[in-house]
């Protein structure tokens, strides 16, 4: 099958300059609807990367995300949302973006076009054959992430990738590939919009599932998460009400001892 860019093709709306507020707001909102549905017929490759994920984590591995741009982005986002939500280690999903830190506010011209640099990133962490190394590209044809993909290929390192193109050369490099194919953008190119959107929704899923399957929710609760604010503490305490049926004061104290909702509820249940 030949690569065809569908998320460089032309927007399905012309002379946007002309739309109204409310025509701009409301086609946008029409295109981002479509995403949802493109989403659910990737959930079958989504799947299939999630096992390995949760498998190579259980061994003491660890998830890497790599991109440049809005991918990259993307990616350190949702690494750095899982110490708060699931009280896991910094070191356990880790976000790299094409031109280092610095490239998270600002771009970092022509990083993203290095064929050597992806891999001297994930060697400063020491990447091993436990490890995963998940690709996230929406055009599919980053060359930072795909060379690194590559050698971790070489190396016996599962590799996925996150991209919104069919048959793209990272999809044809990735063991377990992602395409979540949304079509034109509004504005032609503007990756950011529906393919950002989707790789956001994808990254949910990944981590979120992984999670769960680690052992990081206790019915549909954050019962690991880091109690790092006042709401958080709030939120801690009305879980440790409703699952050992105490007063607030109660549940507030249990956390003030034991600084984790698990630990809390646990200690509790065996009459500590």
């Amino acid at each position: 099958m030949s690569f065809i860019k569908t998320t460089e093709q032309d927007s399905n709306h012309n002379h946007l300059e002309k739309m109204s507020v409310s025509e701009l707001l409301e086609n946008i909102n029409k295109e981002d609807k479509t995403v949802p549905y493109a989403v659910e017929r990737s959930l079958p490759q989504i799947e299939g990367l999630v096992n390995q994920i949760v498998e190579k984590l259980k061994q003491g591995g660890r998830l890497f995300y790599m991109g440049a741009g809005t991918s990259g982005r993307l990616g350190i986002l949702d690494a750095s949302e899982c110490p708060p939500t699931f009280g896991v280690s910094h070191d356990l999903v880790i976000g790299i973006i094409a031109g280092g830190d610095s490239a998270i506010r600002k771009s970092v011209e022509f990083a993203e076009d290095s064929k050597t640099q992806g891999w001297l990133d994930l060697q400063e962490y020491n990447i091993n054959q436990n490890d995963v190394v998940v690709g996230i590209a929406a055009s599919g044809t980053t060359p930072y992430v795909i060379s690194a993909v590559e050698t971790c290929n070489e190396n016996n390192i599962i590799t996925g990738c996150i991209t919104c193109n069919k048959t793209s050369p990272l999809s044809q490099v990735s063991k377990y590939p992602i395409e979540v194919v949304v079509g034109p953008e509004f504005v032609t190119g503007s990756s950011r919009m529906k393919a950002g959107t989707a790789q956001k929704l994808v990254l949910n899923m990944v981590t979120t599932s992984t999670m769960i399957l680690l052992g990081h929710v206790k019915g549909n609760k954050m019962v690991d998460m880091q109690l790092s604010n006042n709401k958080l503490v709030d939120r801690g305490a009305k879980m440790i009400m409703k699952e050992i049926n105490v007063s607030e004061t109660k549940a507030l104290e249990l956390l003030s001892k034991h600084k984790s909702v698990r630990e809390a509820i646990n200690n509790f249940n065996n009459g500590n």
